[in-house]
């Protein structure tokens, strides 16, 4: 998987994520699980550190109830 970084230099940034076929199942089946667990569980994309600088880590969980949304699928 692949992670970069656009800074806007407005406050803005936009990440790329680009995923191998393989990597697409997995994330798949990582959502589905955390769908179905509904515990408070969640998962990691989370970087090798091969690089200067970058994103470290991305954690993925359920939404909560009571929070707000703030991005959507396009």
């Amino acid at each position: 998987m692949r992670c970069e970084i656009e800074d806007y230099q407005t406050g803005w940034v936009q990440i790329y994520l680009r995923f191998t076929p393989n990597e697409i199942e997995e994330l798949i089946e990582r959502l589905k699980k955390l769908r179905e667990l509904n515990d408070g569980s969640h998962f990691h994309l989370a970087n090798e550190h091969q690089e200067k600088s970058g994103v470290a880590d991305i954690e993925i969980s359920l939404q909560g109830s009571n929070e707000t949304s703030n991005m959507r699928l396009l």
